[in-house]
């Protein structure tokens, strides 16, 4: 029997077009991954069907009806727009404090700029054990949430958006340190081992040595990070840390559903245009 000829540029159809060679090992990941999740959704005691529920129905139809139509009056309106300026400010008031902080801990930890290694290689005693207590200290910053911090404050300082500003510092400078230390030390370091070795200033070094091949990567996350400040100033608000959270809170409380709907819209509008901003500052540094 001869087999049929084969045009040019045409492919010869699979033997089983349906069976998958991997099959085995795809499906026994599947079940191991099933295993290890079971546990931690007992633990955390996720139970999605109570929302499917007649009186979690009930209570969510009579929670949502409040929010229609939404609080629209000239006051509420003035006091929500003051509170959305306060809440921008209080992200970029705390992302300069933290900025200002990170940069001379980012210095001091990346090896690169390390005057003691020209020349052996290795750096000395006293400037290891500075560049590791500089780490930890980044690593207990950034490892207590801003929401963490900003209870402590409130407490400390009382109500108001101070105890904000000084939570996205401290743990923003966490994040920002240790990020901008990672970005360098990736960057080639072959013009800041020249300036170090001629007796150029750590300082020196920085500036025409590292930051001029990772000025756009830095910038980039700084913006990222500011974003993801305007976002946390508001869910600082409701423990007391002032902005649009603090009023949305006082709002809830009062079960008054309407002017929670309002500054629901304002806060999606005020996250969107972050994104805008970021996006627009990330096209210029392309």
């Amino acid at each position: 029997m001869r087999r049929p000829e084969m045009k040019q540029g045409q492919l010869l159809a699979p033997m089983n077009p349906t069976h998958d060679p991997a099959w085995r090992g795809r499906l026994t990941v599947c079940v191991l991954l099933l295993i290890l999740l079971w546990p931690i959704l007992l633990a955390t005691e996720f139970q999605p069907w109570l929302l499917l529920d007649a009186q979690s129905l009930q209570a969510t139809g009579h929670f949502l009806a409040g929010f229609f139509p939404p609080a629209h009056g000239t006051e509420f309106l003035l006091m929500v727009l003051e509170a959305t300026w306060q809440t921008i400010a209080m992200a970029t008031a705390g992302l300069t404090l933290a900025f200002i902080a990170a940069i001379p801990m980012t210095l001091i930890v990346n090896e690169h700029l390390s005057i003691s290694r020209i020349g052996t290689g290795r750096m000395s005693l006293p400037a290891t054990l500075l560049r590791q207590s500089v780490r930890w200290l980044l690593v207990l910053l950034r490892s207590v949430p801003e929401l963490v911090w900003a209870l402590l404050f409130v407490r400390i300082v009382g109500l108001g958006p101070t105890a904000g500003v000084l939570a996205i510092a401290l743990t923003y400078c966490g994040m920002l340190g240790k990020v901008y230390a990672e970005i360098l030390e990736a960057s080639d370091a072959h013009t800041t081992d020249i300036l170090l070795q001629n007796g150029g200033s750590r300082l020196t070094a920085f500036f025409y040595g590292a930051l001029p091949s990772a000025a756009a990567e830095l910038m980039s996350y700084t913006i990222y990070r500011w974003e993801c400040a305007i976002r946390g100033s508001v869910v600082m608000g409701f423990v007391g840390a002032g902005g649009l959270g603090q009023r949305m809170d006082e709002s809830m409380k009062m079960l008054s559903g309407a002017e929670v709907s309002t500054m629901l819209m304002v806060f999606v509008i005020l996250v969107a245009a972050a994104d805008a901003v970021s996006k627009l500052f990330r096209k210029s540094l392309e």
